[in-house]
């Protein structure tokens, strides 16, 4: 049995079903202990990010993971290997579109003009604030992290007119962009987007301090991994106007909790870990897990 914990396109959801007794419940999440339970019959998991893949989960039997994305902190990759799980991310197939969300947020957060409905509605005319906006062509685009999402980010960017400077301590090439220390791509940067996986290294790395060194006006793009930013301190960084926009696509705790410090915060885009989820997107993903575990399972 596949158990499908998480939402897929239903298009490859019936190809398996095609091939193999599918249990396709995508709350599951919600459902630990549902989970456990239906996991103990299941052949393999198909994922997204919200199923955490570790503990005694690991023990059911299930011979793959197939992830509907590329992130793999919600699963034990090193415990899957203890156990003879394999993994298979889908890696490359929403490349794309998180790349138009960071460059289509970029130039709606510089622009600024995007929020005005209410206003407008109510009759004002907020022409002079609206027409305050930035343009995107001859800023700077900062990439934190230069792995494949990031090179795509920046060959659109660069359509547009703008210049990347880019940092990653693993990365030999950099392709439509300049190579820059961290330090120079969080400082010198209009535009900053952040492209790290979450690490013992990553985690809280966007703090407050760094923040401050960000040029005033700087906008902030986090559709990597919630826990690399510092959300409180991006929150005063907003109210305080040093930061002049920042969009956020993940975060520590998803779905956000009561305490979180956004409600007020003005030049917040918030989305709920869509980043890389589109029709199409999600599409591509779902074929590719599908087709990967189901050559793992002997099915194709």
């Amino acid at each position: 049995m596949i158990l499908i914990t998480e939402f897929m396109d239903e298009t490859w959801v019936d190809w398996l079903r095609d091939r193999a007794e599918v249990l396709y419940e995508p709350d599951l999440p919600d459902r630990p202990e549902d989970l456990a339970e239906h996991a103990r019959l299941a052949q393999a998991l198909i994922v997204r990010n919200r199923t955490q893949v570790r503990g005694d989960l690991l023990y059911s039997g299930f011979s793959c993971v197939g992830r509907l994305g590329v992130g793999l902190d919600n699963i034990d990759v090193a415990g899957c290997a203890d156990h003879d799980i394999a993994v298979f991310p889908a890696t490359g197939a929403n490349t794309l579109s998180v790349a138009e969300y960071v460059v289509t947020t970029a130039a709606m957060m510089l622009r600024g003009a995007y929020d005005l409905r209410t206003s407008m509605e109510a009759g004002d005319w907020p022409r002079g604030v609206a027409g305050q906006g930035r343009e995107v062509a001859g800023k700077t685009l900062g990439l934190v992290g230069f792995g494949e999402i990031a090179r795509v980010t920046a060959r659109l960017a660069g359509a547009m007119g703008m210049t990347c400077l880019a940092s990653d301590p693993y990365a030999e090439e950099f392709p439509g962009a300049m190579e820059g220390t961290e330090e120079e791509v969080l400082t010198q940067s209009d535009v900053i987007s952040l492209h790290v996986p979450l690490t013992d290294e990553t985690r809280g790395m966007i703090d407050a301090r760094v923040i401050a060194s960000m040029k005033p006006g700087a906008v902030l793009i986090n559709a990597a991994r919630g826990g690399v930013v510092d959300e409180a301190a991006v929150a005063a960084a907003l109210k305080s106007g040093h930061l002049g926009g920042a969009a956020l696509d993940t975060f520590t705790t998803e779905p956000l909790g009561q305490d979180h410090p956004f409600a007020g915060v003005p030049n917040l885009i918030l989305t709920p870990h869509i980043g890389g989820v589109t029709v199409e997107a999600n599409a591509r993903v779902s074929e590719m897990t599908a087709r990967k575990v189901a050559a793992h399972l002997g099915l194709d």
